[in-house]
């Protein structure tokens, strides 16, 4: 089957109810701490990148068997499963890009049987967090290069695209795509997206998919 499409989604508070760097914040004790930083850092109101930094440095010293708690703690939304099986049928490629890590996405991806991955990576010496990041830092920026590199090596046109997710680090992705969606989403991405959708429900992207193909 040819690819039809690609959708590209973020991981925290979209693919999953929850944001996997709070669960860790609990486990290391600062979870109100980091809790209100990732807040503010999905309203805009913070540099991501600086708000990443200074989230993982509270997280120095868990052991990594802390992923295994986490991803107990973890529940796909509502119609996850529903939407990936669906695009796959239509010939869609579905991906995650996450500010979040691949300790636990990967995991999550493996589930669902997504076809790509990009996500932080948290640096680990004799099996404890440093309190570091690994690598390059997933920005605004990187995920919309990956929605474009993606579509590009599957001989997609961005028209052909659906990107979606709830924070502002989401807003060139989704404003880069074809059908870019501001799902369950903080006010400034509501505004800015061209399409929305209000309740815990994945599944509701192919009634916009049906809505978009039948007016073209």
């Amino acid at each position: 089957m040819s690819i039809k499409g690609l959708l590209v989604m973020d991981v925290d508070s979209t693919l999953i109810r929850e944001e996997g760097i709070d669960l860790l914040g609990e486990e290391a004790g600062v979870g109100d701490q980091v809790a209100k930083i990732t807040e503010r850092a999905m309203r805009g109101e913070l540099d991501f990148k600086e708000a990443l930094n200074e989230r993982v440095r509270l997280l120095k010293g868990l052991s990594i068997t802390v992923f295994e708690r986490i991803l107990e703690k973890i529940h796909f939304t509502p119609g996850a499963e529903q939407l990936v099986a669906e695009l796959n049928d239509r010939g869609y490629k579905v991906a995650v890009v996450s500010g979040g890590f691949h300790q636990t996405v990967d995991s999550l991806a493996e589930r669902l049987g997504l076809d790509y991955v990009k996500a932080n990576r948290l640096e680990v010496e004799n099996g404890i967090l440093t309190g570091r990041v690994v690598g390059e830092i997933v920005t605004k920026e990187t995920k919309k290069n990956c929605l474009k590199q993606w579509a590009a090596e599957n001989g997609l046109s961005l028209s052909q695209t659906i990107a979606m997710g709830d924070g502002a680090n989401d807003l060139p992705m989704i404003q880069t795509a074809g059908i870019g969606i501001a799902f369950c989403a903080k006010p400034i991405v509501k505004e800015q997206a061209s399409y929305a959708i209000t309740e815990k429900n994945l599944y509701k992207v192919i009634e916009i998919l049906d809505a978009v193909q039948k007016g073209q």
